[in-house]
C-alpha cells in the first residue's frame, strides 16, 4: 500500500482495504480498553495465547521486520536473530514503530502498514483462528492463521519462548 493511499485512509480502512487486496477474510471487532493480555482475552472470550502481538523490529541497517508471537510468549532473540542470520535486533521507541508501520504501538498489525516489511510468525500460531491489532485502539481482528501466513508470505519458525 502506497504512502499516498494509506494517508487518505484510516488504520481500520487500511488493514481492510489490505485484507481484501490480498483475498483475505477477516473480522473486526469492536472491544473495551484492557489493562493486562488476560484481561483482553476474557473481554474477546478467548485464551491468552489467542492474541498475536505483532511486534516491530528493527535491524542494524534500519529495516525491520515484523514478529507475530502469540500471548504468553516472548520473542526469542537468540532465535531471531538466528533466523534472519544478523547480530543485532532491537524494538524501536514508539516514535520508529510509528514512522516504519504507520500504525501506534498497541495497534501495530502487518496488515495496512505503510511499508510492506517482510513476516516472521512463530510456529505456535498455525492452525489457529487469531486475534491481533487492527490499526486502531479498541479494535481487535480475528483471522485464520494459516490464511494470514499465506497472504502475507510469512516465515514460519520457532522465535519465541514462554514469558
Amino acid at each position: 500500500m502506497t504512502d499516498e493511499v494509506a494517508a487518505g485512509l484510516t488504520g481500520v480502512e487500511r488493514v481492510r482495504a489490505d485484507a481484501a487486496a490480498r483475498g483475505l477474510d477477516i473480522e473486526v471487532i469492536e472491544r473495551p480498553a484492557a489493562r493486562s493480555l488476560e484481561e483482553a482475552a476474557e473481554l474477546m472470550g478467548i485464551t491468552p495465547a489467542d492474541i498475536v502481538k505483532s511486534l516491530v523490529v528493527k535491524r542494524s541497517d534500519d529495516t525491520y521486520v515484523f514478529a507475530l508471537v502469540p500471548g504468553g510468549r516472548k520473542i526469542s532473540w537468540p532465535k531471531l536473530r538466528g533466523l534472519l542470520g544478523v547480530n543485532k535486533l532491537q524494538l524501536p521507541d514508539a516514535s520508529l514503530a510509528l514512522a516504519a508501520t504507520g500504525y501506534e504501538r498497541g495497534t501495530i498489525t502487518p496488515l495496512g502498514s505503510t511499508t510492506a516489511w517482510p513476516v516472521v510468525v512463530d510456529a505456535t500460531i498455525a492452525g489457529r483462528r487469531v486475534s491481533m491489532g487492527a490499526g486502531e485502539h479498541g479494535r481487535s481482528l480475528f483471522v485464520e492463521a494459516d490464511e494470514l501466513i499465506r497472504a502475507l508470505d510469512a516465515t514460519v519458525a520457532d522465535v519465541s519462548d514462554p514469558e
